[in-house]
């Protein structure tokens, strides 16, 4: 006599071994053999494992729900055939979904309490997804770092990063293969959203030796592009564009061998291109990221654009993809663009609204790109002791050594050779700072060097008089 419980068991067995065909057969086989209302069980567990797949297995997944339920209609109110057409709806009727009650999120199956977690989550609402009490010793194997990553997501959509981060880092724990990779990605992702790129690419670095050396099947090598994606970023902002290049080309390498290139492959390849001095085809790339780009993902590929084509000394169509951006109300990177198309009018000699435009972007937080803007307009009309203020501001607040803190320690240095070396020992800094890290070639060169000598004489006459 086949007992359901132990065919369950079986095919968990075989599905935390990560092989599936044979989870299936287990459970095909044995709903052969058993009576037809204990078919209707097993018909719920083939949904539950189709359910794993997602979105691209929801006419299997309903097809299942409606066997459990022609074997027998009584599952029509057991709390897993509810939390898993909960689920499909949340999938596949677009925030229509009614939501698992609460009797569903409080069943005493573990199984049943996981789906209904999936369907909250999945409905847009996390906090309800996370109010419902289920851990992994309560699961399956399979599903236990699965339940990890559904939490994590559950904090991702509430804003709450560090918690997201540990949740990915358990369930990379949990996993295994490729699976322990994607989670391991999650979490690097988020790492790097929070400006965290060495540990980003420490957690990456963990998820590399993971995928199968050689051919990949096009899952695996879909992930691997993702893989190279995500280290592009942590080595651009740990300052390794040529690295990061390398990084971008493969992603795109693989996506378009295996797949389709992806407007997130655009963009970051947009941002290393420019980074290495490379505005035209930064221009092209960005062009690509706005044409894939989706409604949620357009205004980042507007403002990206934006700024390349101010690098090209192109404002008048830089203000054109800025405004769109602008316009779209939940861009959170707003007081950046407001500073964007401050420059754009500056550089259009509109420079009452530049003005305008820049001190607004201060005024929300934008402080470098606002500020050098400022400083422009205040050199412009010659008020020396506010355009100073103004790149002193970017000196303290932007990245040392990026192009911005770089332009402002030039500038200050210059205003104050402008205004007579009234502070000979601040000049000599600010040339210094500069100097270390502009080229020879540069234009700005010999005029840093030129400020650096008479600081430097400055100072040594002064030093003299106190002697005396």
């Amino acid at each position: 006599m086949i007992d359901v419980a132990t065919t369950w068991q079986q095919a968990c067995t075989a599905l935390a071994a990560g092989d599936y065909d044979a989870a299936f057969g287990i459970l095909e086989a044995a709903s052969r053999e058993v009576r037809t209302p204990d078919r209707g069980r097993l018909a719920l567990y083939l949904a539950s494992i189709h359910a794993l797949y997602g979105d691209t297995a929801t006419v299997e997944t309903r097809a299942a729900l409606q066997l459990a339920l022609r074997y027998n209609p009584a599952l029509q109110t057991d709390p897993l055939w509810q939390a898993l057409n909960a689920e499909l709806e949340a999938r596949t009727l677009d925030g229509q979904a009614t939501p698992p009650t609460a009797a569903v999120r409080e069943a005493g199956e573990a199984l049943a309490r996981f789906h209904a977690l999936c369907a909250l989550a999945l409905g847009g609402d996390p906090q309800a997804a996370l109010d419902v009490h289920v851990t992994p010793q309560d699961l399956p194997a399979h599903l236990r770092w699965r339940l990890r990553s559904w939490q994590a997501d559950a904090h991702e959509q509430l804003g709450q990063s560090a918690e997201a981060v540990h949740l990915y880092a358990e369930a990379a724990h949990l996993a295994s293969g490729l699976d322990r990779a994607v989670m391991l990605q999650e979490q690097a992702a988020l790492l790097l959203q929070q400006g965290m790129s060495t540990e980003a690419k420490a957690t990456l670095d963990q998820a590399r030796p993971l995928y199968t050396p050689g051919a990949l099947p096009e899952d695996e090598a879909l992930n691997l592009a993702t893989w190279h994606y995500l280290r592009a970023q942590a080595l651009l902002n740990m300052g390794q564009p040529d690295a990061a290049h390398d990084m971008i080309r493969e992603a795109d390498r693989l996506e378009r061998q295996y797949g389709d290139p992806s407007y997130g492959v655009a963009l970051v390849r947009g941002q290393v291109l420019t980074h290495l001095g490379q505005p035209e085809p930064a221009l092209a790339a960005f062009e690509q990221a706005l044409a894939l780009a989706t409604e949620g993902d357009r205004p980042y590929a507007n403002h990206e654009l934006g700024v390349a084509l101010l690098d090209l000394d192109r404002p008048v169509e830089a203000r054109e993809k800025l405004e769109a951006a602008q316009q779209e109300p939940e861009y959170p990177y707003v007081p950046e663009v407001l500073a964007d198309l401050a420059e754009c009018d500056y550089r259009l000699g509109r420079m009452h609204e530049a003005q305008h435009l820049a001190e607004q972007a201060l005024a929300l937080g934008a402080v470098v790109p606002a500020s050098l803007v400022l400083g422009s307009v205040a050199m412009d009309y010659y008020h020396l002791d506010e355009a100073l203020d103004h790149y002193e501001r970017v000196v303290q607040e932007a990245a040392p050594e990026s192009r911005d803190w770089i332009t402002a320690h030039q500038m200050a240095a210059d205003v104050m050779a402008q205004q007579g070396f009234p502070n000979p020992a601040a000049a000599y800094a600010h040339a210094q700072q500069a100097l270390a890290h502009t080229p020879e070639s540069d234009d700005w060169y010999v005029t840093l060097r030129d400020h650096l000598l008479k600081a430097e004489e400055l100072m040594s006459q002064q030093g003299g008089r106190m002697l005396n």
